[in-house]
């Protein structure tokens, strides 16, 4: 007896470790637990990344990078630019690898086997043409909240960059409820230059924005219990009826974990309760030596024992701090396992959205939500006028969320968070249900094609044999 094909997803990252870690615990979910046939697309310097985390099940289809003369030799992801300033370039070099993406799909079409849909980051908005010559379904993967992106909908469909003069004045979010009120530096830098038609970024929100609109459905990194109500709010910027499903967190779906993890589990395993502040900025956040010096001194200051990730590799600490053993400063941590950590009392964070869902068991914006909206976190407010946060300030503030009222009160706000987290995956869980919902959708809509294809060769069929007979 003939086996019948497995259902088939392709799933498309960014070129960014921040983007392709969420979508490969969701591939791995969709592989093991819904058995369907997933092909994730990398390109030939990022594919031995992703092969530490997946099973053998999952197929990659590995695309060479287009190379640019504004790009440095060798890159093939953003974490590895010497500049977050080369990012537009870095993305616009990507709608090289259209002609990539449509023979595979070509070669797919040909042998009948196209997919349920390909899921593409918010980034590649050019995969959506390609995948209307073949009528799959294109799918976006944002790695925010619907409350930011709402936001984010909201001020690039209403306001001008004039809007935010004064950095101290606070302009409600059209459409928001009325106590959603944002301050200049709580807009991300991308918006305020908005206004300039000839700006990389303008360019690249407008393009984004179209393709948003004009695809099949967007899968969100988020749970209904933390965002019913703005995931409607954001849905009805989609005049198509576009719909967003939540299916996260998605590191909770799946544990896919590098072999080695270094020895920060072992070192927290050594620590009380709650007693130690673990510090990281994420893969793309570029601190100054000047900023690095300031959360060093600062969280010494805190007398808090903290594990501290410094990706900066030509940094190093003040001696005064390396000879003492209440801190740890390492290279690399296996970030869920270390917030997972009894441990781990605290947080200090750049504020993207892995992070904050990480915790739980851009980036202005979700400060605005994990502090005012949910209550589970504390911001660090003064800022110099160098722009850097200084020593003072990161003391107190490490000082507060590990020994003060406030830090209690959003430690266990965090913790409820966490455990609502955990449900929404569970089976039954609002998550779990939305995912088991998209994938009927996409065969529903499937079997509706395949069966009209089969109606249309009936009817070429019939009309063949009376003109035969």
């Amino acid at each position: 007896m003939k086996e019948m094909k497995k259902d088939h997803i392709i799933i498309f990252p960014f070129m960014a470790q921040g983007h392709t870690i969420p979508l490969l615990h969701l591939a791995t979910f969709l592989s093991t637990h819904h058995h369907l046939q997933i092909t994730i697309i990398t390109t030939s310097g990022n594919a031995p990344f992703l092969r530490q985390y997946l099973p053998s099940s999952i197929n990659l289809s590995i695309f060479p990078f287009p190379s640019s003369p504004l790009l440095p030799t060798g890159v093939e992801s953003t974490d590895h630019l010497p500049s977050m300033d080369l990012h537009p370039i870095f993305v616009a070099t990507t709608a090289h690898l259209r002609p990539h993406l449509h023979h595979l799909l070509h070669s797919l079409h040909l042998s009948n086997s196209l997919p349920l849909c390909l899921i593409s980051d918010f980034f590649l908005p050019w995969t959506l043409d390609v995948c209307r010559l073949f009528s799959v379904p294109r799918i976006v993967f944002h790695g925010m909240s619907t409350f930011s992106m709402f936001i984010c909908k909201s001020i690039y469909t209403h306001l001008k960059p004039s809007s935010f003069t004064s950095s101290d004045e606070l302009i409600h979010v059209p459409g928001g409820p009325p106590s959603l009120l944002l301050s200049r530096h709580q807009v991300p830098d991308i918006f305020l230059n908005s206004g300039d038609p000839n700006d990389p970024t303008t360019i690249i929100l407008a393009e984004h924005n179209t393709s948003d609109i004009n695809s099949w459905g967007i899968i969100v990194n988020s749970f209904l219990f933390i965002e019913r109500e703005y995931t409607k709010l954001f849905e009805s910027f989609f005049p198509n009826g576009t719909h967003a499903w939540l299916i996260g967190p998605l590191s909770l779906l799946s544990s896919p974990t590098l072999a080695d993890e270094g020895d920060c589990l072992r070192w927290l395993n050594d620590k009380k309760m709650n007693s130690v502040v673990y510090v990281a900025f994420g893969t793309q956040a570029h601190l100054t030596a000047e900023q690095l010096e300031e959360v060093a001194n600062g969280l010494e200051a805190a007398e808090c024992e903290y594990l501290w990730v410094v990706r900066d590799a030509s940094w190093q600490p003040p001696e005064r701090i390396t000879t003492r053993e209440r801190g740890k400063i390492v290279r690399w941590a296996p970030q869920r396992e270390v917030l997972q950590h009894e441990a781990v009392g605290g947080f200090v964070s750049h504020c993207g959205w892995n992070s904050v869902l990480e915790s739980m068991l851009s980036k202005p914006i979700n400060e605005r939500m994990i502090v005012d909206e949910l209550g589970a976190g504390l911001r660090l407010r003064k800022v110099g006028a160098d722009g850097v946060v200084k020593r003072e300030e990161i003391k107190d503030g490490v000082r507060e969320l590990m020994v003060g009222e406030k830090g209690k009160r959003a430690r266990e706000k965090m913790e409820e968070l966490g455990r609502m987290a955990m449900e929404a995956v569970e089976d039954g869980g609002s998550s779990h249900k939305s995912l088991s919902e998209l994938i009927e959708e996409l065969q529903r809509c499937k079997n509706r094609e395949d069966d009209g294809l089969k109606l249309e060769s009936l009817h070429e069929n019939h009309q063949d044999s009376i003109k035969i007979s």
